[in-house]
């Protein structure tokens, strides 16, 4: 059975910095696991890679899909899948590095595939309709999922009731149908900072996306026509920059709401990856972190060799 390093951990902690670092060490590719990375076009808001970093690294599932187009898990899960297969095929170690939890769960896992996919007209009527009323709708169809999904959490729900309304089956009976496992073991690290510390670079990140140019780039997605509905545009730092565009905030309140919702995104994965299986966790900055992975990586490699 082949190992693959997934590194995980919250948004800003550091995982990209270091994948770079330990792919250099490793002669090995990248493959990112980050949800709003696919879209092209989203550069700033969504902290790509440098464009130098993919010279010298090969990174790969990222600017694959417009923001116009419909991707979720299984569609990840499909091509990434493919990828590390093709990077093994090529006698290189790939290493998965993101902080998307429920695509790593499907990479890994697998995830399920609809016999019949929701229509644009049923996915623009759940748009148009209030989070309250989605929701009081999938507890009546669905609730199971709707106990696990936060009240307000409208993608999320809208996506369930899509589920249910195409198939005739709730989200909850398709999750809990076996899935083909990948043909890989995952090896869980996680990455952690000091609460004070993961804040700050938060604030700092943040700060530097608008000096960057994140207002520039989201008035060049909606001159190219993205509409804000667009799941896409939900990511944090376009929702609150298209709120000040529109008027709705000021340019420090925008600042501030990104800021606070990214501490909140930050909580959430934290949680989640605590829950990975086998994960082992290192605290940063840790100048030794480098040298620690790659022994750790060495180690499982060569046992796996061993044993088989």
């Amino acid at each position: 059975m082949r190992i693959v390093p997934i590194i995980v951990g919250p948004t800003a902690v550091g995982k990209s910095e270091l994948a770079f670092e330990l792919a250099q060490r490793l002669g090995s590719e990248i493959v990112s696991a980050d949800a709003r990375q696919i879209y092209k076009f989203m550069d700033i808001g969504t902290a790509k890679p440098p464009k130098e970093w993919l010279q010298i690294v090969p990174h790969h599932m990222i600017d694959i899909v417009t923001p116009d187009v419909d991707f979720n898990a299984w569609h990840y899960a499909c091509m990434a899948r493919k990828v590390i297969d093709d990077i093994f095929a090529r006698n290189k170690l790939p290493i998965v590095v993101g902080g998307s939890g429920l695509y790593i769960k499907a990479l890994v896992e697998g995830f399920f595939e609809l016999p019949v996919q929701p229509t644009p007209e049923l996915r623009n009527r759940l748009r148009a309709t209030p989070t309250e009323l989605l929701y009081e709708e999938l507890k009546k169809v669905d609730p199971i999922t709707a106990n696990r999904l936060a009240p307000r959490d409208k993608h999320r729900i809208a996506r369930a009731l899509e589920v249910y309304y195409a198939t005739g089956k709730p989200i909850s009976y398709w999750q809990s149908l076996p899935h083909r496992r990948a043909s890989f073991t995952p090896l869980y690290i996680g990455l952690i900072r000091e609460r004070r510390s993961l804040y700050e670079r938060i604030n700092i990140r943040v700060d530097k996306m608008f000096e960057q140019g994140l207002v520039e780039e989201v008035k060049h997605l909606l001159s190219l026509g993205y509409s804000r509905d667009l799941n896409a545009l939900q990511t944090i730092g376009y929702k609150e920059v298209i709120d000040y565009l529109e008027g709705k905030l000021t340019l420090d309140e925008a600042k501030r709401l990104i800021k606070k919702h990214t501490r909140m995104l930050a909580r959430r994965q934290i949680q989640w990856f605590k829950k990975l299986p086998n994960i082992e966790w290192y605290t940063l900055p840790d100048a030794e972190v480098i040298d620690k992975l790659y022994k750790k990586i060495t180690h499982h490699i060569t046992f796996t060799e061993v044993v088989r």
